[in-house]
């Protein structure tokens, strides 16, 4: 074979390999975009419901085409495991406008904290997320509440922010420990 055929078979090779390339970097995109807890209306009867597409699964048929979408958890299962999924349309339409980080993100941004009054800013995922404050003035965080819960908790609940809820759940757990101190004009 002549220096030709070799040329011809290593251009093929990395013709191979960019298609694989491609591919793969398909699926780790359809796996990222569709991980994460979602919270969609339940077509059944209208209420939110907290699900998970199947990122895995949609990852692995992005390695061959088009990825069909098909639930992993549902908050309605295992009553309603036997339902059609038609929520997934949702899904497929805003697939970042559904993702209970994003519905958190876009409640708390420009909301003031209940407490203290300051600005709540970027919510901060991995340390000092804010809270919520309860018509009694208990707090609570947000990724305590079920996720199918969380539209009806900011109706009821105020945003705070960390350090208030923190001091909150010091006062109401520990109150041995805390002395308050009035705060006066030129302290």
């Amino acid at each position: 074979m002549g220096s030709v055929g070799y040329f011809v078979i290593y251009g093929l090779a990395g013709l191979v390999v960019v298609f694989l390339l491609v591919r793969a970097a398909l699926a780790a995109r359809a796996y990222i975009k569709f991980r994460g807890k979602r919270l969609v209306t339940c077509p059944e009867n209208a209420k939110p419901a907290a699900v998970d597409v199947d990122a895995k699964r949609a990852g692995a048929e992005a390695l061959v085409g088009t990825p069909h979408l098909h639930l992993s958890e549902c908050s309605r299962w295992p009553e309603k495991r036997d339902c059609g999924q038609w929520c997934l349309k949702q899904i497929e339409l805003a697939p970042e406008g559904c993702l209970v980080r994003s519905i958190v993100t876009n409640w708390y941004k420009g909301k003031n904290c209940a407490i203290c009054g300051r600005l709540i800013h970027e919510v901060d995922w991995m340390g000092h997320k804010p809270a919520l404050l309860d018509p009694a003035h208990k707090t609570v965080y947000w990724d305590a509440v079920p996720a199918e819960r969380l539209p009806e908790y900011f109706t009821t609940h105020a945003p705070i922010c960390w350090d208030c809820h923190v001091a909150q759940t010091l006062r109401r757990e520990h109150p041995e420990l805390v002395t308050e101190r009035p705060w006066r004009w030129g302290s």
